[in-house]
């Protein structure tokens, strides 16, 4: 069973980058050794700080990130959309089996405990990296919790995982995915999914009945803007504001 837990105290270690690969458009995944003693619960985060890298600037060299692997996976996997900063320019660059140090993990944005409330993600563009490790290790451990993804981007070609996130269902079939394009138009490929935003509409849609809402744990992950939003909408929802659980990703 997965538990909330938060390291307040991180333990460093060394992890070596064993590949790299280009997942949507403008965003990477990268690949490490997931070192010796490295435990982490789906869901959590870690602090990335290159080592000696050749160039820096004045973001500086470390970063936090959502692990986007699930613990049963056997490397520690990151993504991100890649913005023209220093570090980002010598991850895009750096050779195979250079050594990065990971603070960590960190964070409480996990699974609740209770498989009586339905969990519900609310994510938005590469927010979505800590549900699909907990989607995931959902279906590894075969939890009985009811899983609800609502996956938001512009087009099909910006969404991140969203092959697998979608195929996954097939896996678990607990676990329900529902992707929404917000600008289909622009993109080269047919849309025939949701469109729009998330909004009250679009999970009443699927959520028909208003006490399996109430009961269920939301996870609100992605740009400030969207997890503002969301709130706004669960709070018309009359959603008890202890069932809200946010992550907002600035600036990746």
């Amino acid at each position: 069973m997965t538990n909330q837990v938060i390291w307040i105290f991180a333990m460093k270690y060394t992890a070596r980058l064993l590949k790299r690969e280009t997942i949507a458009a403008g965003t990477m995944t990268f690949y490490f050794e997931k070192p010796s003693g490295f435990n982490f619960v789906a869901g959590q985060y870690v602090d990335l700080t290159l080592i000696n890298p050749p160039e820096t600037d004045t973001e500086g060299n470390r970063r936090s990130f959502s692990i986007a692997s699930a613990p049963c996976e056997d490397t520690l996997m990151i993504a991100t959309r890649m913005r023209d900063t220093a570090l980002k320019r010598v991850l895009k660059s750096m050779p195979i089996g250079t050594e990065v140090q990971l603070d960590g993990p960190m964070g409480s944005f996990t699974l609740h405990h209770d498989a009586g409330k339905p969990a519900i993600f609310l994510m938005g563009g590469i927010g979505v990296t800590p549900a699909r490790s907990m989607i995931v290790q959902a279906a590894h451990e075969n939890l009985p919790h009811e899983l609800w993804l609502f996956y938001s981007n512009k087009r099909p070609e910006d969404a991140a995982f969203l092959n697998e996130l979608v195929a996954l269902q097939k896996e678990n079939p607990r676990y329900h995915c529902i992707t929404t394009m917000t600008d289909p138009s622009s993109s080269q490929q047919n849309w025939t999914g949701e469109t729009g935003l998330i909004n009250n509409a679009m999970i009443d849609k699927y959520l028909k009945a208003k006490s399996y809402k109430l009961k269920a744990i939301f996870y609100i992950s992605g740009p400030p803007a969207m997890v503002a939003a969301m709130r706004n909408a669960l709070s018309e929802m009359k959603t008890n504001p202890d069932n809200i659980r946010t992550e907002e990703f600035s600036g990746y």
